[in-house]
């Protein structure tokens, strides 16, 4: 048996061959074919015997094609606890208990910062300049730390802006809300149950590239897993920083909607949390009995 892990450009291609001579594949993490490029499904039911999901409609999706699937839990659910330690998490990062704080997280990639660095700081100006004793932390990661510090100082934010080395479960823990480029940390935030604003942006040829692909109204995986807008999400020119600025000022002067969406964000934090290895072992049992 061969199992792929994620990497669907290399892994269904290798699995494909595998799968044609004999050997008995399985994939883990379903490629994203309810939001982007729903012909990869074919590919998908020529390389592997089955997929192990991470999401639960994933499953439903797969079968309808043909292909075998089970649901074994996203492994983030298992490592984030239900109930996050805010207080250790201000401690260690040197806050306060009552300080009104914004988790700034713009990517995990070199033209994800590009885009939205500077529109994310610019919008912490002018929240900085309605709330003035908020702070704000910006997790980064080691490669990327030298632009995130040149976008923070071009921005004049300087002295207004901590900069963590990574720890951005740290950071998603401590914070009041967060604003976000959409992508896997958008999970994170909504299992840390944190409120947020989505934001992205891609140069133009990009965009028109993609919109016409894009299969649902929500790029966001909070709104895509509770399938309605539940969070705010700003896209291209509609990510202003005035717009983006509101938005996050909304959820600091809404404690009743913090609270609703925190219910939410648990109840799909237990639908999402499953004994991912035990399942996914059975899974892998039954194919090689099979």
């Amino acid at each position: 048996m061969f199992i792929g892990v994620d990497a669907p450009d290399f892994n269904l291609d290798l699995e494909r061959d595998l799968k044609a001579a004999g050997i008995k594949t399985v994939h883990f993490v379903c490629p994203s074919i309810w939001a982007w490029r729903p012909e990869r499904v074919e590919k998908i039911g020529n390389s592997v015997n089955h997929v192990l999901c991470i999401f639960p409609f994933e499953v439903d999706l797969l079968k309808r094609h043909g292909i075998a699937a089970t649901y074994v839990g996203h492994p983030l659910a298992s490592v984030i606890a239900m109930v996050p330690d805010r207080a250790a998490a201000r401690a260690a990062l040197g806050l306060g208990v009552d300080d009104t704080v914004v988790a700034i997280l713009p990517g995990s990639r070199k033209s994800e910062i590009q885009q939205l660095a500077r529109t994310f700081l610019a919008a912490a100006a002018l929240i900085k300049q309605a709330r003035p004793a908020i702070k704000f932390l910006i997790p980064a990661l080691p490669a990327l730390q030298a632009q995130i510090i040149q976008a923070v100082q071009a921005a004049g934010m300087g002295e207004s802006v901590q900069i963590v080395a990574g720890q951005s479960h740290k950071v998603l823990a401590a914070c009041d809300v967060t604003l976000i480029a959409s992508g896997t940390a958008t999970l994170e935030a909504a299992l840390f149950k944190r409120p947020m604003v989505i934001a992205y942006k891609v140069n133009w040829l990009s965009y028109l590239i993609m919109k016409p692909k894009q299969l649902q109204p929500w790029i966001g995986l909070p709104n895509i897993l509770c399938r309605e807008f539940v969070v705010p999400e700003l896209l291209q020119s509609e990510a202003t920083p005035h717009a983006l600025a509101d938005a996050v000022l909304q959820w600091l002067d809404a404690p009743q909607k913090v609270a609703a969406l925190q219910q939410r964000f648990t109840a799909l934090h237990t639908e999402l949390q499953r004994d991912t290895p035990r399942l996914a072992t059975d899974a892998i049992e039954k194919i090689l009995q099979s």
